[in-house]
């Protein structure tokens, strides 16, 4: 079962990966309906290069798409130091990063 939270979703439950954490090895649903075009971007990229088992994209800066939260479960942060794991999002997201100010991002490493 695979954990996929939208804007909505997340601003009801601020603690999502500690209270409703599933995680599988399957792969994820396509995007939410409700992101926005730079979530969506973002999202999608995530989804192809690291197979996440829970992915969660939000755009915190307001609606303007320049901060973004990202929270990702993936086998492919497994054994990696936390600053590789960040290293591995940041090269695949180099293009959105000349648009963006800030990023918040957690990664979740599988076994």
């Amino acid at each position: 079962m695979l954990t996929i939270l939208s804007r909505r979703s997340l601003l009801r439950s601020t603690v999502f990966y500690n209270a409703n954490r599933t995680l599988s090895t399957t792969r994820p649903e396509p995007p939410p309906r409700d992101l926005s075009e730079g979530e969506q971007n973002i999202y999608s990229k995530l989804q192809e290069k690291f197979t996440p088992t829970e992915l969660l994209v939000q755009d915190v800066s307001g609606g303007c798409g320049s901060f973004y939260a990202i929270t990702i479960a993936s086998t492919a942060f497994k054994g990696l130091p936390i600053i590789k794991q960040h290293r591995l999002v940041n090269d695949v997201l180099k293009q959105e990063f000349e648009g963006i100010h800030g990023l918040q991002l957690k990664t979740i490493p599988l076994s």
